[in-house]
Formats: C-alpha cells, sequence, structure tokens
C-alpha cells in the first residue's frame, strides 16, 4: 500500500474530508478511536475541524449531559476523551496496568514522605475516604475535596533536592481512583477551555456499571479499533500508540488476523476485510489543533508529515497546531490575542491550497467568537505564529 492509499485512507477515516463530516462527538471519537484530552481545547477543535453544526455548547452536553463520551486515562498514561461503550476496553488494556504502576509508586512515596509504617493500609484508607464523601455529597473538584477531608488534604513531599515538591494527598489519590477505574472526570470548573475536572463515581457518572473485558480480549479489541482508524500501520507505530510492549502488540495483531502489507518503508498491517483501495477524496485543507488524533496517530510520520518534524513538533514529539492539504501536513497555525488565525505554510501547496487554508480559518475563528485560548504548548513556529 503507497502513500497516495494511505493519505485517501487518512482523509476519509480521519474525517478530515468536508463530506465525511460527523454531527456528534459520539461519531468523532469512534472514528479515531480516542481523542486526545491532555489539553482541553483539544477535544472540542479536534471534533470542530471534523463535524457540522457543533458548537462548544453542544460538545458541552454530550460530554457532560448526555455523557455519550467519557474522559479517562488510557493509552501511554495520556487523558482522553473516548466513546463510552470503549471505556472498559481501553480501561482493561491499558489503563488497570497503568493504575497498577501508579498505586506502587505513590505507596513508595507515602514511605519515604510521611514515614508511615503500613503505607498500604493508610492509602486504602485515604481512598476509601474519598469515595465515600463523593457517594454522600455527588461530584467536586480536587480543591473542594481537600478542604473537606483532613486525609486528603496531607502534604505530601515528592521528588529531592531542586526537583522537591509538596503537594496534598488528594491531588495523587484521586487521579489514582480514576486510573482504577472507579472514578471519571466531569465538568470543568469554569468555562469548557478548563482543564480542572470535577470527579464522580464511576457508576453514578454513568448510571450503570460497565463489565469489564479479559485483558487479551481488551487489547485485541484496541488494536482492531487502531487498524480500522489508521491502518494500514507498522508494529512500531501500535507499539507507540498504544503504550504496549512487543509481545502484547504481536499477540493482539495474531488474534484479530491482521494482515501484513508492505509499505513504502517496510511492512505494515491491515484488518483482513480491509485490502480494498480506497477512493480518494476531493483535496481538502483542515486546521487540526495541539495534539490531534490524527497528527499524532503514527509513530513513523514521515508518509504525511514530510521534512515538518523540527517545525511542528517539540523536543518530546508531541504535535503543535497544523495546517494540512489533501492528506499531509503542510504548516501550522495558532490563534493571536485578537483572535486572528495565523497561519504559516512551510511548502508550496498551491493556489487552491492557499485559498482553502484561509477559508478553513476563518471558519474556525467564526466558530470561536471572543473564547481566546493558549495550548499547553506551543513548538517555536506556532509560538511565533500567535504572537
Amino acid at each position: 500500500m503507497g502513500v497516495e492509499e494511505r493519505r485517501a485512507r487518512l482523509v476519509r477515516r480521519q474525517l478530515l474530508a468536508p463530506d465525511e463530516r460527523a454531527s456528534s462527538v459520539a461519531a468523532v471519537s469512534e472514528a479515531l478511536v480516542a481523542l486526545h484530552s491532555t489539553d482541553p481545547v483539544t477535544v472540542f477543535l479536534s471534533v470542530h475541524a471534523r463535524s457540522e453544526g457543533l458548537d462548544p455548547a453542544a460538545i458541552e452536553r454530550e460530554l457532560y449531559d448526555e455523557r455519550t463520551v467519557v474522559r479517562m486515562l488510557g493509552m501511554r498514561r495520556t487523558l482522553f476523551v473516548v466513546p463510552r461503550a470503549f471505556r472498559p476496553v481501553v480501561q482493561a488494556a491499558c489503563t488497570d496496568e497503568i493504575g497498577a504502576r501508579e498505586r506502587k509508586r505513590l505507596l513508595g512515596w507515602l514511605g519515604d514522605s510521611l514515614g508511615v509504617a503500613d503505607p498500604d493500609a493508610w492509602l486504602r484508607a485515604a481512598e476509601q475516604t474519598a469515595l465515600d464523601a463523593l457517594a454522600a455529597h455527588g461530584e467536586a473538584a480536587t480543591a473542594e475535596m481537600v478542604r473537606a477531608e483532613p486525609l486528603l488534604a496531607t502534604p505530601l513531599q515528592f521528588g529531592a533536592g531542586k526537583w522537591a515538591i509538596t503537594a496534598s494527598a488528594g491531588s495523587r489519590v484521586l487521579p489514582l481512583l480514576a486510573a482504577q477505574g472507579l472514578l471519571l472526570r466531569g465538568r470543568p470548573r469554569g468555562s469548557w477551555i478548563s482543564g480542572q475536572y470535577r470527579w464522580n463515581l464511576a457508576g453514578a457518572w454513568l448510571g450503570e456499571e460497565q463489565p469489564m473485558p479479559t485483558v487479551a480480549d481488551a487489547r485485541g479489541a484496541l488494536v482492531r479499533a487502531w487498524l480500522r482508524a489508521f491502518g494500514p500501520g507498522t508494529e512500531t507505530d501500535l507499539r507507540w500508540w498504544t503504550g504496549l510492549g512487543a509481545r502484547p502488540v504481536r499477540e493482539a495483531l495474531a488474534s484479530v488476523g491482521a494482515v501484513e502489507v508492505e509499505l513504502d518503508r517496510g511492512a505494515g498491517y491491515v484488518l483482513p476485510d480491509d485490502l480494498d483501495p480506497t477512493p480518494a477524496a476531493a483535496p481538502s485543507a483542515t486546521l487540526l489543533p495541539t495534539l490531534d488524533p490524527t497528527t499524532m496517530g503514527w509513530k513513523e510520520r514521515d508518509w504525511y508529515l514530510g521534512e515538518h518534524a523540527g517545525s511542528l513538533f517539540d523536543s518530546n514529539g508531541n504535535a503543535g497546531p497544523t495546517v494540512w492539504w489533501d492528506g499531509r501536513v503542510v504548516g501550522g497555525w495558532a490563534q493571536r490575542a485578537d483572535g486572528e488565525i495565523a497561519c504559516a505554510l512551510l511548502e508550496d501547496a498551491g493556489a487552491d491550497a492557499e485559498a482553502a487554508i484561509e477559508a478553513e480559518a476563518a471558519r474556525i475563528h467564526a466558530w470561536l467568537g471572543d473564547m481566546r485560548f493558549s495550548p499547553g504548548f506551543l513548538p517555536p513556529f506556532q509560538r511565533a505564529l500567535g504572537s
């Protein structure tokens, strides 16, 4: 499968073509498997880029009232928004293991910081305190929980020397309970660009207790979903995106009957019923936000990124806002203080591309209205655009 086929699939399956746009947050998240939520603005801009008729209020309704999607820690210890029905898959495939590691780490800190003779008993007491408080009073933000529960207000010291920080026990216990699948992040304090979420008991938030699959079944389902949305991809892509090791990825590939295909650089994988060519969409422009799931969907990105990684990604491999044309990245963008959406191209994409990019920038500007946002990080190229 050559680069042109891969780009055609990317445009259609990642909903970047105007005629592929969705009408709900759930549909967008299902198409992309999961929406990056490290930066809260990313979720809204990722949905806007792939939808029609959804303003921020409509996106908030799905997130916090209808709850068709949920926010949770997942692959690579990253915060995502996932389809409600897919939450058990992510939890069993990735998050349970992350939660176990985080719990072990916190137990070590408790012994070092407080000199607790039985860190496990202390932590279990703190966890139960948080669960009981939420059961009694409903949702609450971390700061509210810490003020109300003295045990959760216990100061803990992490690190040493110039790296030492002091934080409340609640600031560590509540995210840990979420990683264990017991809590979910609800509506934030403040506007839709805020990342200070309120905590809710998972069963109460969803109105149900979701059955959990086995680890093997969950990892197979996760790899199948990724191949459907992002395939063909390499084993390196899958290991990076899932955060899993070589053995579980290979076992999952085998369990879904993945077929090996030749790519421009080495071997990749697709599902056995996904070998037919994809009709190319008409060339179109899209502006995707920081950490968008398409930009971050593969580890090996040359086929859609070209030589632009150094300009558009930071040193940790995180993508800033990108400008796309016809299935490839051609530049970057940023919002300026006056609300203008400033774009700059890193290659000559042609007059049609420039006109389409300008129109897409105007679409985002109108959609944002008076809202101003500052991404959690911007690589230097996009930072310069925003100044």
